[in-house]
């Protein structure tokens, strides 16, 4: 009987990279000119995966989203996998926006992943959900590959990773 040969489709952001992203933010928001006395609140929680932002308004908070957008790629984080949340009134006018970094595929979109892998056809490649995985198996690494191709042609609306290969 031929070998099993399988990989895992994960998704998830490197804590480490959002922090040092966000002090190299925070560095290049306080020398900015437009930034100058004003309130301007980065906060991290690393346990929660969240990102807490405060200022005055919501034109310095777009300002801020796109300095740390800049950030994140720039140390390979993937921005699809951000969540912003609704922009929030706070004390003294000024607002607050939530930022959600998403560490796992939920429940929904790892059937829709298994149900796409299976509308596809392939001869025997398998998808199953593994917790907050999906681990995909098959004879030929060669369709194992167009898998991998296909759900790279889909937006999942996350960054999906390949790893964990096994022959």
């Amino acid at each position: 009987m031929a070998s099993q040969e399988s990989f895992d489709i994960t998704t998830g952001c490197d804590l480490q990279e959002v922090d040092n992203a966000l002090n190299q933010a925070r560095r290049e928001i306080t020398n900015r000119f437009d930034f100058k006395n004003i309130l301007v609140e980065i906060e991290y929680d690393r346990a929660k995966a969240t990102i807490a932002i405060h200022t005055t308004d919501d034109y310095k908070l777009n300002a801020i989203w796109e300095v740390l957008q800049l950030r994140l790629v720039a140390r390979n984080v993937p921005v699809k996998n951000m969540r912003r949340g609704e922009i929030e009134k706070a004390a003294n006018s000024t607002v607050r926006q939530e930022i959600t970094l998403v560490q796992a595929i939920e429940a929904d979109l790892a059937r829709k992943i298994v149900k796409h892998i299976k509308e596809q056809k392939f001869k025997k490649a398998q998808a199953q959900i593994q917790g907050e995985t999906v681990r995909v198996s098959g004879p030929s690494r060669d369709e194992l590959q167009a898998v991998m191709a296909a759900l790279n042609k889909e937006d999942w609306g996350i960054e999906l990773k390949f790893g964990n290969f096994r022959a």
